[in-house]
């Protein structure tokens, strides 16, 4: 344990072994608090978050993320019809490319494809699998973790080596600040996203009643396999305009844009999405510097997974919210640039803010 006390509550970071991988290699979960009692643990599998625990008053707590408690499940949930990346670190792609290929710099590269005739989230083995090693920690007032994976030149047929590097902050303000950067040995495709599910309801409970704001005027057109066409769909008097505070959806797979000028890669940090829970008195934030977030609740995985301590996991169980870079934007030249080249730094921010009302 580290520790530096700042006040009546220290902030801290505890290690614990959170299993071993089939091949051997143990697999450690590091739990952050920090002085306002917030705790988020995150496992060097997959650089995932296990558990994100808020307090609501009186002394008590709700774990707002879902997951499982070994490690054994999280790996076996890979092999379910529609795996549901409980936490994860998704990349090096994160969402789907069209027909599992792309042009770069005049050359023609085809991905190893896992969701029929595509690639979705990184391909077979993709950086949810895959186990990260913790470089660097500090448990400051502002407590942080940082991990660290080197994804192989043609990795899942990706080109270039990337050194990819995700920093977890739990910060006084009760965010939960997450940052990725990466370098490429050379010109390669980058879209990382932190895949998390949250229900500030408890990670038991359904996300129905909790209330969305999504602060974007247009979504992605997407074909019968949520391919991006190209097109962009207004949300003026759409069922998705969520510019105004409703109900969440109880089935949504679609990428939300932030920004009108689709050149654009990296944004001003903004608030993209408010979740709020009327029966915690609880609201999160996302504020995040990319041009988009996919947001998804369902998945015909649910219904069959047994959750942590005991849950039944449904439908309607969680939201997840993945700030990232539009789908199959390799394909699509009127798509930000999700070129990342060699000597250039991939930098993507995303703030979950947690606030009691």
């Amino acid at each position: 344990m580290i520790k530096n006390n700042i006040s009546q509550i220290t902030s801290s970071i505890n290690t614990k072994s959170f299993g071993f991988t089939p091949d051997g290699n143990e697999v450690f979960c590091y739990t952050i608090t920090n002085t306002k009692g917030t705790e988020v643990s995150i496992m060097t599998y997959g650089a995932t978050i296990t558990s994100l625990k808020i307090p609501i008053g009186n002394g008590q707590k709700i774990d707002v993320a879902l997951g499982f408690d070994s490690l054994e499940e999280y790996i076996n949930s890979y092999y379910l019809p529609s795996p549901p990346y409980f936490g994860t670190t998704v990349g090096r792609f994160a969402g789907r490319i069209n027909n599992a290929e792309f042009s770069l710099n005049g050359e023609r590269n085809f991905l190893n494809k896992n969701h029929g005739e595509h690639n979705l989230h990184g391909g077979i083995l993709g950086f949810s699998r895959k186990l990260w090693k913790v470089i660097a920690s500090t448990s400051e007032e502002n407590p942080s973790i940082t991990l660290e994976y080197i994804s192989k030149n043609n990795e899942e047929n990706f080109p270039g080596e990337l050194t990819v590097q995700v920093t977890y902050t739990l910060t006084s303000a009760n965010e939960l600040k997450v940052s990725y950067t990466a370098t490429t040995s050379e010109d390669t495709i980058v879209n990382l996203t932190q895949h998390s599910y949250f229900n500030l309801d408890g990670h038991s409970n359904a996300v129905s009643n909790q209330k969305l704001i999504i602060n974007s005027e247009k979504i992605l057109e997407t074909n019968d396999e949520l391919i991006p066409t190209g097109n962009f769909v207004p949300l003026k008097n759409h069922p998705f305009d969520f510019n105004e505070a409703k109900d969440c959806p109880t089935s949504i797979d679609n990428t939300f844009l932030l920004e009108n000028d689709t050149s654009v890669s990296e944004l001003a940090e903004q608030n993209a999405v408010t979740l709020i829970s009327e029966k915690n008195k609880l609201q999160l934030s996302v504020i995040t510097n990319q041009p988009a977030v996919h947001i998804y609740v369902g998945g015909n995985c649910f219904g069959k997974i047994k959750g942590k301590e005991n849950a039944d996991y449904h439908p309607k169980s969680g939201i997840c919210f993945e700030t990232q870079n539009f789908p199959d934007a390799p394909n699509h030249a009127h798509f930000p640039n999700s070129v990342l080249k060699k000597g250039e730094l991939y930098n993507h921010k995303t703030t979950f803010k947690f606030e009691n009302l």
